[in-house]
Parts: structure tokens; C-alpha cells; sequence
């Protein structure tokens, strides 16, 4: 044997052990990870000065935790392809990017409110506030089961103990998480079906105001960017399930393209998704929310005959934009 034939077949050998000693499976591929570094930095910086533009301050627990939470992710995986072996960068990486999508869901359930509050909440099975309260508290919930379930997993990996038990857990939570997710993109659906077919709910038509928001072009970009948002997020959750459910043992874990492609690529498109169909660029800056909540509020007191009579309060700084243009 060649000398260089000896150093390929030696070098081949050793990348084969660090596979096996991996607790991925393989070793996170260097260029991959920096990549998706600096996407998930890129959309997070975005998102941060979108969010102190817009002063929609929710949006820092939700758009930008969550990119936070990816960064961490990312370097954990980074980490890993520069020492395969070690568990703490495995374990750091395999727990935050289970969780960290959920606050970017999150951040959907409240645009869908805002929306609904837009175009009448006759038309919606819950009201903008109870989607807001219901769908947010399945989050929380599905966090911390994640959050709890990682914490076993990593205990009984760092103890050379069945990880699976924990695993599972994780697995409850992401699962509760899809049930959530899947329901919430039922509802929206029949919202806008009802909407568009002005068909409202019987026990809430009597009650309702007039359609003082009409679905302009700005609320059909942001309608849009939530279909597009939800595919994304939707595709990621049905990852997550179907490989928690195969084990920390089983191939899906350890195949590194599917974890590329329908983790982290999906909750990339995601971010930059919300960076582009925006809420402060298609449904108007903090002051127009308000001022939106201020007439649901007047609406939802007016006695039915006078709700017709109900104007739109200026936002501060003079009148309402039209929906869909930037504020300056």
C-alpha cells in the first residue's frame, strides 16, 4: 500500500470512530452549523431593531428569544463538530432546539388575534383575547414539558443511563405542542373561510359590530406570511415527533441531512418570514394596535343600534395609515 493510500485509509478510519463515539450519530458538519450561525443572527438582529421600530415589545419574548435560543442551539452543534465526543455541547444543542420555535409560535397565536380583532370576531369560534390566552398557555405548557423532558434526557445521558425515558417526556411536549399548532391552523382557516363567505356564528351575529377593518392589502400580505409561517413550524413540529418517537437511538436522530433540512432550514424560513411579512409593516406600528383595541373595546360596550356609529380614535402622531403602508 501507497503511503498516501495508507494516510486516506488511516484518516477514514478515524473519521469512522468519531462517528461511533458521537452521540449524534455522525459529526455535525463545521460549514453547516457557522451557516445557520449566521442566518439565525441575521433574521435575530432584524427582528430586534423591527421590534424597537415598531415598539410591539412583545415581540422580544417571541421573534427574538427564539433566535436567541437557535444561536445557542447552532453553537452547541458547532461546538460538537470541533469535538465530537464531548456531551455537553450535545446535550446544550439537542434540548434548545426543541424548545426554541416555541415562542416564535407563539408570536403567530397573537398576530392571528390581532387580525381577528381586525376583520370581526363574529366570524372566529374563539375570541381574539381567547386565542391569545388558550393557545400562548399550550405553549408555556409544552416548553416546560420539553424543558423538564431535556433535563432528564441530559441527566441520564451524563449518569451513561437510558436517555429515552426523558426523551419521551420531550416527546409529549413537542406532540402537545403539534396538537396545538394543527389546531390553531384549523381554526384560522374556518376564521377566514367564514370571513370571506360572511357566514358569522349565529350566537355572535346579533352581538356584532360592523366590519369597521376591511381585509386590505396589508392584512392579505400578513394572512399570507402566517400560512407560510404556520407550513414552516408545521413541517419542523412533524419532524420532531416522528424522530423523538424513534428514539435517541434510532436513525432519524442520527441522519444529520433530516435534521438540516426539516429543523433548522423550516424554523429559518420561519424567522425571515415574520422579518419580511412583518406585523408593524402589513398591521401598523404599537399606536395603531392600540388604537385598534380601543375600538373593539368600544364596539364590545355600544349597544348593538349605536355600534355603527363607533369610530376609528386616531393613533398618536395624527391619522391612521393606510393599512399595509410604513410608518415614519
Amino acid at each position: 500500500m501507497s503511503v498516501e493510500g495508507f494516510a486516506s485509509a488511516t484518516t477514514i478510519l478515524a473519521q469512522s470512530t468519531r462517528q461511533r463515539e458521537s452521540p449524534y450519530g455522525y459529526v455535525p458538519t463545521e460549514w453547516i452549523c457557522i451557516l445557520f450561525i449566521v442566518l439565525f443572527s441575521i433574521t435575530t438582529v432584524i427582528h430586534l431593531g423591527q421590534t424597537i421600530w415598531s415598539r410591539l415589545w412583545w415581540l422580544l419574548g417571541t421573534t427574538v428569544l427564539a433566535g436567541l435560543i437557535e444561536i445557542i442551539g447552532w453553537s452547541g452543534r458547532l461546538w460538537s463538530s470541533l469535538n465530537p465526543t464531548l456531551l455537553d455541547p450535545f446535550l446544550m444543542q439537542i434540548t434548545t432546539t426543541i424548545i426554541a420555535p416555541t415562542p416564535l409560535i407563539a408570536a403567530n397565536f397573537v398576530i392571528l388575534g390581532q387580525i381577528i380583532k381586525r376583520l370581526g370576531q363574529q366570524y372566529s369560534r374563539l375570541s381574539a383575547m381567547w386565542y391569545t390566552i388558550i393557545f400562548c398557555s399550550c405553549d408555556i405548557i409544552a416548553l416546560v414539558i420539553q424543558a423538564v423532558g431535556g433535563a432528564q434526557a441530559s441527566e441520564a445521558v451524563e449518569d451513561n443511563k437510558d436517555p429515552n425515558p426523558g426523551g419521551h417526556v420531550m416527546l409529549g411536549g413537542i406532540a402537545f405542542q403539534l396538537a396545538a399548532v394543527c389546531i390553531y391552523l384549523l381554526l384560522a382557516s374556518e376564521f377566514l373561510l367564514r370571513y370571506h363567505l360572511d357566514k358569522p356564528f349565529a350566537r355572535k351575529a346579533a352581538a356584532a359590530g360592523p366590519k369597521i377593518f376591511a381585509l386590505d392589502a396589508g392584512t392579505k400580505l400578513m394572512v399570507l406570511g402566517l400560512a407560510f409561517d404556520g407550513v414552516f413550524i408545521l413541517i419542523r413540529s412533524i419532524y420532531r415527533t416522528i424522530e423523538l418517537t424513534d428514539g435517541w437511538d434510532g436513525p432519524i436522530i442520527h441522519t444529520q441531512v433530516y435534521f438540516n433540512v426539516l429543523d433548522g432550514a423550516m424554523i429559518v424560513l420561519a424567522m425571515f418570514t415574520l422579518n419580511f411579512f412583518h406585523p408593524a409593516f402589513l398591521l401598523g406600528r404599537a399606536d395603531r394596535w392600540r388604537a385598534v383595541a380601543a375600538v373593539n373595546a368600544a364596539v364590545s360596550k355600544a349597544p348593538p343600534s349605536e355600534a355603527d356609529t363607533v369610530s376609528q380614535p386616531e393613533p398618536e402622531g395624527g391619522a391612521f395609515p393606510k393599512a399595509g403602508e410604513a410608518q415614519v
